[in-house]
Order: structure tokens, then C-alpha cells, then sequence
């Protein structure tokens, strides 16, 4: 894949023209205009290039080459870097990305690093829309995060159905190990969708509240759009998660008590095996002077003494649920 996804100049809304990174800065902070710009995975000749055509931090510049960054927003004069966990769906799999965005008043990069979904499907969409588009930057930066926190929702969906399956098993009469197994890799993979979408809602809270200069007051209300999705997100997240660890407290209460139950029936035939054994061990003992050895009818009356004593304690311990 090319590391140089898109790049194009935007005039009033409408794309002018593609343009090479080489030559951003020749028209970068036209009136009227603002660059889109998107990476995948550059690398440091790249990198040191965007640097060179906008103007961008060094600290920004390092986090930027650099993936697994925490999701964070970041103030480098008038340059705002946004960091996003992204996730989605691919081929039945949860996958997890990052991307990394520079915004100025004019301009919108962004680095993709890892399984993360192009934006060439938001860039369309935006085409679409040129009065929308024609606010510049900061509608571009809205379409990502709007995009990014969207993907969520299918994630999300998918954890939910996962979880479902997984509890039928759980509450089968045969315990299932590979099910628990199951369990706690949802419960990693709910933890890193919600550390993902949490973020989100203070990122675009900080963009509404702390910089008008980069957000534009007709532009609020979208970001605040993305601040509640992502807020519903975690609530939902939160939901599946409450229910995860009571479904797996439930599967340890019942194997607790299928674990008692097992030894409730042992300790029952213990105490029946008990009786005969108490019975044959004393008479298994060598003493001459034991009158009833000597009776003919010993034997028997002994055998039918010890079997009687057997089945009224299986009969008692029967009803008492014990075996």
C-alpha cells in the first residue's frame, strides 16, 4: 500500500486539484482553500517532509512515527494533533487501529497506522456536500472522527452477539472451559472498544469548549453530535460489561454448586459404605469370647441387620437430596 493515500487542494468546497506533498506548501494558506491529506504509515523521510510543508511540531512529528499512542488531543501553537484508537470489522474479526490527525485552519493530515479503515469513503462523502465542505478543515476533521466513532457501532453489535451465544453456553448443564475462555477475550475486547470510544467524547467536547479558533461556532453542534454518540457508546459498553461479569460470577456460583453437590453425593454413600464397614471390621477381629459367633443364626440376623441399616439411610439421605 502506498503511503500517500490522497492528497488533494479544496477550494469553496469543491476538490481543485490532487496535489504531491512536495508542493503543499506553494499553496497551502490560499484564500479560500484548505489541503487534505492522507498517510499510511509513512516513514521518517515522509514524515520529515509533512513536517517541512506544514510547519508541525517535533513532539507531534515523534508521536506521529510512532503507533499505540493513547487517544489524546494536543495543542502545538496553531496546530491541533488528535490521536484516535480506531476498530472495525474484518472478515468476522474485531481488528483495532490508530490514526493520527494534524489540523490547522487550512489543512487536515492523516496518518493511519495499522488495520485501520481508509477515509477515502469520507472523503467522498464530503465531496458530496460542498456547502458542508466549504467550512474548511474543521468539517473534514468532523467527518473523520464521525467516520472513526460509526465503526464502533458494528463492533460493538458484534461483541453483543458474541456475548449472547457464549451465555447460552454458560448456563448448559456441562461446564464449558473453552466458553470461560471465550468470556474473558470479551471482556479484553469490550475494555479496548471502551477505551477507544471514552476518549472520543472528551476530545470533541475540548474542540467545542476550548478551541473556537479551529471549530467554528456553525460547526458545534456536529462535534457535539460526536460527543453524544461516543457517550452512548460507553453506556452501551458499559451494559454488555455488567452483564459479562454477572454471567461469569453466576458460572462460578454454579460450578460451586455442582462442585457441592458432587460431594454432598460422595460424603452420602460415604456414610452408607460406613455402616457394613463399621459392622465388618468389628467382626473381622480375632477375640475368642464373642457370644454371637457361636449362634447358628448369627450370620444371617448380622448380614440382614447390616443391609436393613443400608437401605434406611439411602431412603433418609434420598429425600434429603444427598445422593
Amino acid at each position: 500500500m502506498p503511503m500517500v493515500i490522497n492528497s488533494a487542494l479544496y477550494r469553496n468546497g469543491r476538490r481543485e486539484r490532487d496535489l504531491s506533498v512536495e508542493a503543499i506548501s506553494d499553496v497551502l494558506h490560499s484564500p479560500g482553500t484548505f489541503v487534505w491529506l492522507g498517510l499510511h504509515e509513512p516513514d521518517d523521510a515522509m514524515l520529515a517532509r509533512l513536517q517541512e510543508e506544514f510547519q508541525l511540531h517535533d513532539l507531534a512529528i515523534e508521536d506521529a512515527r510512532k503507533a499505540h499512542q493513547r487517544p489524546k488531543l494536543e495543542t502545538y501553537g496553531d496546530t491541533l494533533f488528535i490521536v484516535l484508537n480506531t476498530a472495525q470489522m474484518e472478515q468476522g474479526e474485531v481488528v483495532f487501529g490508530e490514526t493520527h490527525l494534524f489540523v490547522g485552519r487550512d489543512f487536515l493530515v492523516s496518518v493511519r497506522h495499522g488495520p485501520s479503515a481508509s477515509y477515502s469513503p469520507v472523503r467522498e462523502r464530503c465531496e458530496h456536500t460542498p456547502h458542508l465542505l466549504a467550512k474548511g478543515a474543521p468539517f473534514a476533521l468532523y467527518a473523520v472522527m464521525d467516520f472513526v466513532v460509526d465503526h464502533y457501532q458494528p463492533v460493538l453489535e458484534s461483541l453483543q452477539e458474541t456475548f449472547d451465544a457464549i451465555e447460552g453456553q454458560l448456563f448448559g448443564d456441562a461446564f464449558d472451559r473453552t466458553a470461560i475462555e471465550r468470556l474473558y477475550t470479551l471482556k479484553r475486547q469490550l475494555l479496548r472498544l471502551r477505551n477507544a470510544a471514552l476518549p472520543v467524547e472528551d476530545i470533541a467536547g475540548q474542540l467545542v469548549r476550548l478551541h473556537e479558533d479551529v471549530v467554528p461556532r456553525e460547526l458545534r453542534a456536529y462535534f457535539r453530535d460526536v460527543a453524544d454518540h461516543a457517550h452512548r457508546l460507553v453506556g452501551a459498553l458499559d451494559v454488555i460489561r455488567e452483564m459479562l461479569t454477572t454471567a461469569i460470577s453466576v458460572n462460578v456460583a454454579l460450578v460451586s454448586v455442582t462442585q457441592n453437590d458432587i460431594v454432598k453425593r460422595l460424603a452420602g454413600w460415604g456414610a452408607i459404605l460406613a455402616i457394613p464397614t463399621v459392622v465388618f471390621s468389628n467382626y473381622g477381629m480375632n477375640f475368642k469370647g464373642m457370644p454371637e459367633l457361636q449362634h447358628p443364626a448369627g450370620y444371617p440376623i448380622v448380614l440382614a441387620c447390616t443391609v436393613a441399616g443400608c437401605v434406611w439411610l439411602y431412603r433418609k439421605l434420598r429425600r434429603s437430596g444427598w445422593i
